[in-house]
């Protein structure tokens, strides 16, 4: 598989066809129960001011606001704000909903909360999440509460590692993903073909893999203390092999570290 890949792919990948496909893949179930860890980790009051960068197709904005939270949600891609401008109008839901990148947010230290959901935060290149971490750390209050949802941790990844093609379906589209690592760059390059029916759509992703301790560094060296790490939603222990690693942690009191 080609390394030659544009560190912003991500910014013209996120068309109808993928968002759909993980429109459909995330179950109700799923979104429930993430956003039940949001709130019983941050501990968040009625009513609070949470953003959630990048949000895609909104679908933890909406539930958190359907429990009466305020959300503002920020996403590049501009079919995913679209619809989920659509979902809370059906919905009745005032969100505040922005095409940007997500480091483009707003700096004014006024959200009780943020979340970055759905495996995102390994999508820029190294020096560029360091920017996004400073980036939260001016978006959230002092004690105010982070949450950072990442399935490419070394731990996650690197055991028993094979990179072998895998299909996946949901309804009428259909996924065909080949994924190899680069070990100049850690960083995962999977290729997608999604189909359906006479439609094809060839694009590919890439995430870095970051190790648990070099992620909660990260962010310590952002702004935020306190981090803690969970295997799931559940609040299970976060281990080796495990698919997916929830971080959570407090802005901490006072400026962010200079040079952030």
């Amino acid at each position: 598989m080609s390394h030659d890949i544009s560190s912003t792919w991500y910014a013209n990948f996120f068309t109808e066809l993928p968002n759909e496909f993980w429109r459909r893949a995330a179950t109700p179930e799923s979104t429930e129960a993430d956003v039940d860890f949001v709130e019983r980790h941050l501990g968040l009051r009625p009513r609070a001011r949470i953003l959630d960068v990048p949000c895609g197709s909104g679908r933890h904005t909406l539930a958190l606001a359907a429990r009466g939270h305020r959300l503002t949600g920020v996403d590049i891609s501009a079919e995913a704000i679209g619809h989920a401008r659509r979902a809370a109008a059906d919905a009745r839901l005032d969100v505040d909903l922005g095409i940007a990148d997500m480091r483009d947010i707003p700096r004014d230290g006024s959200f009780d909360a943020a979340v970055c959901m759905g495996n995102s935060f390994g999508y820029l290149e190294p020096e560029e999440t360091r920017e996004f971490v400073a980036a939260l750390a001016d978006a959230v209050r002092p004690g105010g509460g982070l949450v950072v949802d990442f399935n490419a941790t070394a731990e996650s990844v690197l055991p028993g590692y094979q990179g072998e093609p895998r299909q996946m379906r949901t309804g009428d589209i259909t996924v065909t993903a080949t994924t190899g690592y680069d070990v100049a760059r850690s960083r995962l390059i999977s290729g997608y073909r999604f189909t359906r029916g006479a439609e094809e759509l060839e694009v590919t992703a890439i995430h870095h893999v970051y190790t648990s301790a070099h992620l909660g560094q990260i962010l310590t060296d952002g702004g935020f203390t306190g981090v803690e790490r969970f295997g799931g939603p559940d609040g299970s222990p976060f281990e080796i092999g495990a698919g997916r690693l929830l971080l959570t942690a407090r802005r901490a009191e006072g400026p962010p570290p200079a040079g952030t």
